[in-house]
């Protein structure tokens, strides 16, 4: 077999840095496409008369298959490489939002945004950024998944008021068009630029040995993706460190994209604000959440990763009971202050939970943290459907505020007991 000679640098610019960047790329994608049918709760309510927990059911099941995809997505990447992944699922993305055109009943609503559009953009969710970041990265690993990160949180959150203003002025479905062509635009990016290993490109993962060669699969991926995911999952199902994670990862995903991703701008609506108001406000969580993102990513690499989940989780269901009592017909500035607070904690708490699972599970951490992801889309559609059904029952989302808060309040305590789980159990996983 003939080797390309290993360079650690191109035309100055290491490859690993043009990898993140397609992957930025398609993992803001992937988050806005995914959290369109936020903005289409109230124009479908009013086109088809389908009550709030009839469209939440179709969110519910995009955020169920947004994170269950996750961890055989992780698998395929490693049988069948990232970019063909990562291509076939954003074609399942235009086709799920294209045919949403012309849908006419419930059933089609749940077909094409929630298992069409779902399991597209579980292929390309924060399994994406972990498997990459394994890959292509040594040095700055942290930093590199808290950009990745922040990209996919601030996609569905940036994305909004431009999906808002299309769906008020052109009507809902041109926003779902405008998903379609969007996907379609970002397929030859991926294909041409994206490389699974750095050994394909001559070169080795940012930071380490240039005399040593990039690791490329091994014997583990040479059976079925599926069989790979579902034993990795039996060796972490016997740890208490899995279940610690899983459990608050599954309350981060109810109080992010199952409540305020999916509820707030109805919320607010509820309350005499605009669509497209709301959604703005949601966009400046997006700007905010780059800065607090980030700036976890960089803390990884340096402090407690349970110490920073205890912290984030805590903030997180305080400011959640607060607010309730904010919503008003204007963005008055006491919004405006949860909105930034909330920001910087939206997905926080992404880095320290790849990293965790990178200490705990060391090469089955890409496919583990699949399986953590998929707790969290579990927890959001949970959260999804029952704040629509509270919203139904009840006239208000009241409720479904204060139980996610108090939840958060729960996965703090978790966060902080992995402490006396991860020391015996790195062993017990890696045999």
């Amino acid at each position: 077999m003939t080797t390309t000679p290993l360079r650690t640098r191109t035309r100055g610019v290491h490859r690993a840095w043009i990898v993140a960047g397609v992957a930025f790329v398609a993992i803001l994608g992937a988050a806005g496409f995914r959290a369109t049918p936020g903005v289409l709760i109230t124009p479908l309510q009013e086109e088809f008369g389908w009550s709030r927990g009839t469209i939440s059911l179709a969110v519910s099941v995009n955020l169920m298959l947004y994170g269950l995809t996750a961890p055989f997505a992780a698998a395929l990447m490693d049988r069948f490489g990232m970019r063909r992944v990562v291509s076939c699922a954003l074609l399942l993305v235009a086709a799920g939002s294209g045919l949403t055109i012309l849908m006419n009943a419930p059933w089609q609503l749940v077909l094409c945004w929630g298992v069409l559009v779902g399991l597209g953009t579980g292929s390309m969710a924060l399994v994406f950024a972990a498997t990459l970041t394994d890959r292509w990265f040594v040095r700055h690993r942290g930093l590199v998944t808290g950009v990745l990160t922040a990209g996919g949180a601030t996609g569905q959150l940036v994305f909004l008021p431009v999906l808002a203003s299309l769906a008020q002025t052109s009507g809902w479905r041109t926003a779902s068009a405008t998903v379609a062509g969007a996907a379609l635009v970002v397929v030859p990016l991926v294909w041409f630029l994206l490389r699974d290993h750095p050994a394909e490109a001559g070169t080795t993962a940012l930071g380490a040995d240039p005399r040593d060669p990039a690791p490329v699969p091994g014997p583990t991926t040479r059976g079925g993706a599926a069989a790979r995911a579902l034993a990795v999952l039996g060796r972490a199902a016997r740890t208490r460190s899995f279940w610690l994670l899983a459990g608050g990862f599954a309350i981060c995903g109810m109080s992010t994209n199952g409540l305020v991703g999916t509820h707030f701008i109805p919320a607010a609506h509820d309350h005499g604000m605009s669509e497209p108001v709301a959604a703005g406000l949601l966009a400046v969580i997006g700007i905010f959440d780059v800065v607090g993102t980030i700036a976890s990513g960089w803390l990884s690499d340096r402090v407690d990763s349970r110490v920073l989940l205890g912290v984030y989780y805590a903030l997180r269901g305080l400011s959640l009971m607060v607010l309730p009592s904010l919503f008003s017909a204007t963005a008055e500035p006491s919004m405006l202050v949860f909105i930034i607070f909330y920001g910087l904690d939206w997905v926080a708490t992404v880095p320290p939970t790849v990293a965790l699972c990178r200490q705990v599970y060391g090469a089955d951490a890409p496919v583990v943290f699949g399986w953590v992801f998929a707790s969290h889309q579990v927890g959001a559609a949970i959260a999804a459907v029952g704040a629509g059904l509270t919203r139904d029952l009840f006239g208000a989302y009241d409720l479904a505020w204060y139980v996610a808060g108090a939840l958060c309040l729960v996965a703090a305590l978790m966060s902080v007991s992995v402490v006396a789980a991860r020391a015996s159990e790195r062993n017990t996983v890696s045999v």
